[in-house]
């Protein structure tokens, strides 16, 4: 569905690089190196930092959703369609054990929905004007199943944990790294404790590198994730309308018309190889194999 996960992990990373110029500005970058970067000690500020970025950002989520999208919570129904969304998230939270989410619609031709917040007493569930207008009733509330059960999981909170122990390292490391390679450079010197260019260079280029390796290890979780929000989909809508649904999503998204000569560049395979490990969402064919494989 939405691909709240890009979302994420670019505010995160918004975040993190305000963050770590803000410790140099500040001086902490560089009185963690001119004290000998003190292993537990430069852990303990990586952590503040990392986990800082990735719980600030699911903090900022709703509102950065409702804002990109331009999604419009249902306060009081309009129309038929209003009142039955809001019927079915109600019901379905019940059922999943969790508060009621605001319900919000907005204008997009895709078919798509998402979910978001760091309270799954307080989340945000959102459809898109297309998948409205393009998924049967069944369909649509299967979609719907898939969102509730995201927030009944905590994928969004356990997502951040997990991007914020990776940030942790990221900073961490990268840190170690930049030290290394300025007592390289400068050949070990007494330097009064200050650190060189080596180490701004090196720890900036490090994190970036460890940044994009941290987001593969993400991206891998946020797969597995897709396959329990399926499985609970399924469980809250009917196993057949999750299928019907995932079917529906796989006939508009991944064409199966192409010629065989030119089916890595159609939208079902990415970006090749290479791209599956920068997607948050499995193949539909693997989530519909998953699903039907369910006892």
């Amino acid at each position: 569905m939405f691909n709240r996960i890009f979302l994420f992990l670019a505010t995160n990373m918004a975040i993190l690089f305000i963050l770590n110029i803000s410790m140099k500005v500040l001086g902490f970058d560089t009185y963690m190196a001119a004290t000998g970067q003190d292993t537990m000690g430069l852990l303990v500020f990586a952590a503040i930092i990392g986990m800082s970025g990735s719980f600030i950002s699911l903090a900022m989520s709703k509102s950065m959703a409702k804002r990109t999208t331009g999604a419009k919570v249902i306060e009081q129904p309009d129309n038929d369609a209003e009142r039955w969304l809001l019927e079915i998230v109600k019901s379905q939270s019940e059922r999943a054990g969790i508060g009621m989410p605001e319900v919000a619609i907005y204008n997009s031709p895709d078919m798509n929905a998402f979910a978001t917040g760091m309270n799954k007493n307080k989340a945000l569930v959102a459809v898109s004007t297309g998948l409205l207008n393009s998924m049967t009733r069944d369909e649509a509330e299967a979609v719907l199943a898939h969102e509730v059960t995201h927030v009944a999981n905590g994928d969004m909170v356990t997502m951040a944990l997990i991007q914020g122990v990776l940030n942790t390292f990221v900073v961490f490391i990268s840190r170690i790294i930049g030290g290394i390679v300025d007592s390289a450079i400068s050949g070990n010197r007494d330097s009064g404790g200050r650190v060189g260019i080596g180490y701004w260079i090196t720890s900036i280029v490090a994190e970036l590198v460890l940044g994009v390796l941290a987001s593969i290890i993400v991206f891998w979780f946020s797969r597995r994730r897709e396959f329990r929000a399926d499985f609970g989909g399924g469980q809250l809508a009917g196993k057949a309308n999750m299928i019907a649904a995932l079917e529906r999503l796989r006939s508009v998204h991944e064409p199966k018309d192409l010629p065989e000569s030119i089916a890595a560049f159609g939208i079902s395979n990415g970006a090749g190889r290479f791209g599956k490990l920068f997607s948050s969402h499995p193949p539909m064919e693997e989530r519909i194999a998953a699903l039907k494989l369910e006892s």
